[in-house]
């Protein structure tokens, strides 16, 4: 069986809206190398080098595509912003003075063999769904047929309510009829496998007098790993709204957020060993795909955003996987057996 490590050691990847990199770890788990990479905030910045050796750029609207080196992939998690024109089926030019339209100009002008996109769910029906339409002319325009999906954290391994869009673009030219996104995994993971010792987590507690239990509704331990691949609601703090609602261990983490407020603000409120909580970062870190070796060197405040604003890394194997299982592609050799995510 070929080492994953480096089935893809000969490509090289830039690192678009790079945040923590969740890109990063996904494609160096196959051995590619990071060429480049582009981050405006700070924070991130910080957290990007002191994981992978390299300090992102800035703006990346301020960076000329022939500054950038040449590479095989082009990975973004771009931020979703309204298309000026969007609908008019002007392709190219309907991206103008959105983000999108620096993925496009460095796409156009280095060719990748692949384009991996993320963004939120709602992408998909922002404008009515022609913000999606405009994406997809854009790239068809510039030479790459495209697919989409929106995948779920929950069904690859990972214990987060968490749909994203996905966005693939190859190339033209390798003449790929049909690309197949995977299903997921569905592995019984539940919060409660990736949560932190009580004695390093005393600091999260939430202590108030407006908290309630439904008890009913709080999972048997007895039953535990045989729970549907979700939130399970069990309480609530205040009147319930947001930040206020309370989730069991023996269930999955509500979607990680980089904004939100209330007491369990950015990560949720969950009942872990007969305690009221947020998630700690390194939990963050966890239900994210991050390894507990990877480095958290800001703020609490600074993690919780940062892990909100991340993509799932195990969602991105899963369809790196895929790829390499694409035929017309050719990045896996013959008679080579590869390890399935």
């Amino acid at each position: 069986m070929k080492d994953q490590n480096d089935v893809l050691k000969d490509f090289k990847f830039i690192d678009l809206f790079a945040g923590i990199g969740g890109f990063h770890s996904a494609l160096h788990a196959f051995g590619a190398s990071c060429v480049y990479s582009s981050e405006w905030d700070k924070h991130a910045q910080k957290t990007y080098y002191e994981n992978y050796g390299m300090m992102p750029e800035g703006d990346i609207t301020q960076i000329d595509a022939k500054d950038i080196p040449s590479h095989d992939i082009l990975c973004a998690g771009f931020p979703c912003q309204a298309f000026s024109i969007s609908g008019k089926q002007k392709g190219f030019e309907d991206a103008r003075g959105t983000l999108f339209f620096d993925v496009a100009r460095i796409a156009k002008h280095h060719k990748p063999k692949i384009l991996l996109l993320e963004n939120v769910r709602n992408f998909e029906k922002h404008d009515d769904g022609n913000t999606l339409k405009t994406v997809k002319a854009v790239l068809d325009e510039i030479g790459y047929d495209v697919w989409h999906k929106v995948l779920n954290a929950s069904h690859f391994g990972l214990p987060q309510n968490r749909e994203r869009i996905y966005i693939i673009a190859i190339r033209k030219d390798f003449e790929v009829s049909h690309f197949q996104f995977p299903t997921g995994t569905f592995e019984k993971v539940y919060l409660k496998d990736m949560t932190l010792p009580d004695e390093l987590t005393e600091q999260y507690i939430i202590n108030r007098d407006d908290i309630t239990i439904d008890h009913s509704k709080v999972p048997s331990e007895n039953l535990f790993n045989n729970y549907p691949l979700k939130p399970v609601r069990v309480g609530t703090i205040n009147k319930g709204g947001q930040g206020e609602r309370i989730y069991s261990d023996l269930g999955h983490a509500i979607t990680l957020s980089a904004y939100g407020g209330g007491p369990g603000s950015k990560t949720g409120c969950y009942l872990i060993n007969g305690k009221i909580r947020k998630l700690a970062p390194r939990e963050c870190a966890r239900i994210q795909g991050f390894s507990d070796d990877f480095k958290i060197p800001v703020s609490d405040a600074q993690a919780w955003k940062q892990f909100g604003n991340s993509v799932p890394v195990n969602v991105l194997k899963s369809i790196i996987q895929a790829l390499i299982e694409t035929p017309e592609l050719k990045l896996q050799p013959k008679g080579e057996e590869f390890i399935t995510l």
